[in-house]
C-alpha cells in the first residue's frame, strides 16, 4: 500500500514534515516498502536513495496545507526587479541581476556579435579547441580590475572554487574557511584531500586561535572568505585577514560572487569596501552570473596561479572553454559598471531603504549591511515557506531559504536587491511582509492549526 492509500498518510506525512523540521522527537511513519520496477534490485531502485522519501513526504505535506512550491517556477520575460510567472506579472526579489545588466543594449549586442563570428559553442575545451578572443579579452578586463598578473575564467563558478582549490591543496595542507561558507568551497576543500577547519561566521579572533594552534602542522595553508556573504548579506574585515595571512604564511582567497558590483563605493568589491590594495589578496574568485549578468567563474592572481591552473585545474583542462557570446556579454556588462557607477549608487539607496524600512516595522534582518542581500529571518522552516507563498499570491516573488540550507531557527526569505527596484516596490514589499507575517503570528501554531484543519 503506498503513503496516499494508508488512511492515515496525510496526517501522518504532515506530522512527520513538521516535526522533523522543528527537531522534535515526535516518531516519525514507518518507512513504507515500495515494489522496485520489474528486473530491479531494491539497490538499483532510485526511490530507495537517501533522503528521497522525505522530499516525498515534504511534497506531500505542501500539498495538503495547500501551500505551492516556491521552487522551478517557470518565468516568461527577462527576470530582474520586476518578473512575469504564468502571465502574471511580479515585482522580483530572487534574481542576482544587482546592477540592471541583463538585457542591457550594449550587453546584449556583444553577445549578439560573438555568436555572428563564433558561434554558439567553443566547441571543446580550450586547451584542445583552442582560444576565442573574446576568452583573452574577458580575461584581461578582469585581471585589471583586479590589478593582477592574470585571470582564468571557467564555465561554473560552483566548480571554478572545487576545481581551483582541489588543484592548489593536497593531503598535508590545511584549509581554513569561514562556517557559512558556500557549498563549492567547502567541497573544493573536502576533495582537495587537506585538512578543513572552520572558524565561526566573520570570528577573526576564531580564526587566529585557530591558526596559532594548527599551522605549524601543515606545509601550505590558505584562508578562504566571501566578499558579501550570500545568505547574510554581510562582509568580513579584509584588512584583518591580510594581516592574519601574512604573520602566518598563509594564502588568502576571497569569493566576489556577490561582492562585485556591489560592495564598494563604485563597486569594485570587497577590496574597495576595506580600502585594501587587491594585489594583498592572493587569490580573487568571482562568479559571472550576478552583476555580469551570464554564466561562469574566473580566478584572478599571479601569473604562475593562473598558469598553473591552465595546466592543471580538472575543471578547466577537462571542460569545455565558456561560449564565445557569454564571455562578449559578460565583459561588455564589466565595461558598463565601470562606465555607470550611478547603477552602484542606486543598488546601495534601495538597500539602505529595504533594511532601514525593515527593520523600522521590527523585522529580523540579522548581519545584512543592507547592500544587495538581505534576509528576513522568521525562525522556521514552515512559517518561511507560508510567508513566501503568501507574498506570492499579493504579487511578490521571493524565495524561503530553509533547513537544511540555513539552521532550522534561521529560515528565512532572503531578499536580492537590484538597482532597477522603485522606492514603492521595495516599501510595499516590505510592509507586506510584515503583514502576513503578523497575520501568521496572530493565527497562534501554525503547525497545530494545519494539523487540524487541513488534514
Amino acid at each position: 500500500m503506498t503513503d496516499t492509500a494508508r488512511p492515515d498518510g496525510g496526517r501522518a506525512a504532515l506530522a512527520g514534515f513538521v516535526t522533523n523540521r522543528l527537531g522534535r522527537a515526535t516518531p516519525r511513519p514507518a518507512p513504507v516498502k515500495t515494489a522496485s520496477p520489474a528486473g530491479k534490485s531494491a539497490a538499483q531502485n532510485f526511490e530507495n536513495l537517501p533522503g528521497y522519501r522525505e522530499l516525498k513526504l515534504q511534497r506531500q505535506a505542501a500539498d495538503l496545507i495547500g501551500l505551492g512550491n516556491p521552487f522551478f517556477r517557470v518565468h516568461d520575460a527577462k527576470a530582474g526587479a520586476t518578473t512575469r510567472i504564468d502571465q502574471k506579472s511580479f515585482t522580483n526579489f530572487s534574481s542576482y541581476d544587482y546592477l540592471g545588466l541583463n538585457g542591457h543594449p550594449r550587453v546584449s549586442n556583444a553577445a549578439r556579435e560573438a555568436i555572428e563570428a563564433y558561434g554558439t559553442s567553443a566547441s571543446a575545451s580550450r586547451v584542445v579547441a583552442g582560444e576565442r578572443p573574446g576568452h583573452i579579452s574577458l580575461e584581461q578586463a578582469l585581471a585589471e580590475h583586479y590589478q593582477s598578473e592574470g585571470c582564468v575564467v571557467m564555465v561554473s563558478g560552483h566548480a571554478t572554487n572545487v576545481t581551483t582549490i582541489g588543484a592548489l591543496l593536497e593531503a598535508g595542507d590545511v584549509i581554513f574557511h569561514d562556517a557559512l561558507s558556500h557549498n563549492s568551497i567547502v567541497t573544493g576543500a573536502q576533495l582537495s584531500g587537506a585538512q578543513r577547519r572552520s572558524f565561526a561566521h566573520n570570528d577573526l579572533d576564531a580564526l587566529e586561535t585557530l591558526l596559532q594552534s594548527t599551522r605549524h602542522e601543515h606545509r601550505r595553508a590558505l584562508i578562504v572568505v566571501e566578499g558579501l556573504y550570500s545568505m547574510d548579506g554581510d562582509a568580513p574585515d579584509l584588512a584583518g585577514l591580510v594581516a592574519l595571512k601574512k604573520r602566518y604564511d598563509a594564502w588568502l582567497m576571497v569569493d566576489e560572487a556577490h561582492g562585485l558590483g556591489v560592495t564598494g563605493r563604485t563597486g569594485a568589491g570587497l577590496f574597495e569596501h576595506c580600502g585594501v590594495d587587491p594585489k594583498e589578496v592572493d587569490i580573487w574568485m568571482g562568479t559571472l552570473s550576478k552583476t555580469l549578468s551570464t554564466c561562469g567563474g574566473y580566478i584572478c592572481g599571479p601569473i604562475a596561479l593562473i598558469e598553473y591552473l591552465k595546466h592543471s585545474a580538472g575543471g578547466f583542462v577537462y571542460s569545455v572553454g565558456m561560449s564565445p557570446p557569454l564571455a562578449a556579454a559578460a565583459e561588455a556588462a564589466l565595461a558598463v559598471m565601470h562606465a555607470e557607477p550611478e547603477r552602484v549608487e542606486r543598488l546601495r539607496q534601495n538597500g539602505t531603504l529595504f533594511l532601514a524600512t525593515a527593520k523600522k516595522l521590527g523585522l529580523d534582518t540579522g548581519f545584512s549591511l543592507g547592500l544587495a542581500v538581505v534576509p528576513i529571518i522568521v525562525g522556521d522552516s514552515l512559517k518561511a515557506v507560508t510567508l513566501s507563498d503568501r507574498l506570492f499570491r499579493r504579487g511578490i516573488n521571493v524565495q524561503p531559504i530553509i533547513h537544511p540550507a540555513v539552521p532550522e531557527r534561521a529560515s528565512r526569505l532572503r531578499f536580492f536587491l537590484t538597482s532597477e527596484h522603485t522606492p514603492d516596490q521595495i516599501r510595499d514589499t516590505v510592509n507586506a511582509v510584515a503583514e502576513e507575517l503578523a497575520a501568521i503570528d496572530k493565527g497562534g501554531s501554525l503547525i497545530e492549526q494545519l494539523l487540524a484543519k487541513r488534514v
